[in-house]
């Protein structure tokens, strides 16, 4: 299984981005998927979760972050929304139970 997130930018505090993750070789509407994040000098963070129709988010991307999935296109997204220059940090989507290799993940970059 790969799964590889894309979509990452550089944007002004504010402003919104849109990452995605697809998979190839497993579908990820039977799996608890994740996104977590990791900025530089940090550990890496649980960022929502999806599973089933059910998401979970941690405090700070409640009300600014949307974690949906789209089962016929395969693909995992993170709607990012009034983004701050403390979400700046590389994304990644994974697995919750049984994570696969951790990739490049992508970069966001928030600015002032």
């Amino acid at each position: 299984v790969q799964l590889q997130a894309s979509g990452g930018g550089s944007v002004q505090a504010g402003g919104s981005l849109r990452l995605s993750c697809a998979a190839s070789g497993m579908p990820l509407s039977l799996y608890a998927m994740a996104w977590y994040r990791q900025a530089p000098g940090k550990q890496r963070e649980l960022v929502a979760v999806i599973s089933g129709p059910d998401t979970h988010y941690v405090s700070f991307a409640k009300g600014r972050f949307t974690i949906s999935r789209d089962d016929a296109q395969n693909v995992l997204y993170l709607q990012m929304n009034d983004l701050k220059p403390e979400d700046t940090a590389v994304y990644h989507c994974n697995f919750i139970l049984s994570p696969v290799a951790w990739g490049q993940g992508t970069q966001v970059t928030v600015s002032s």
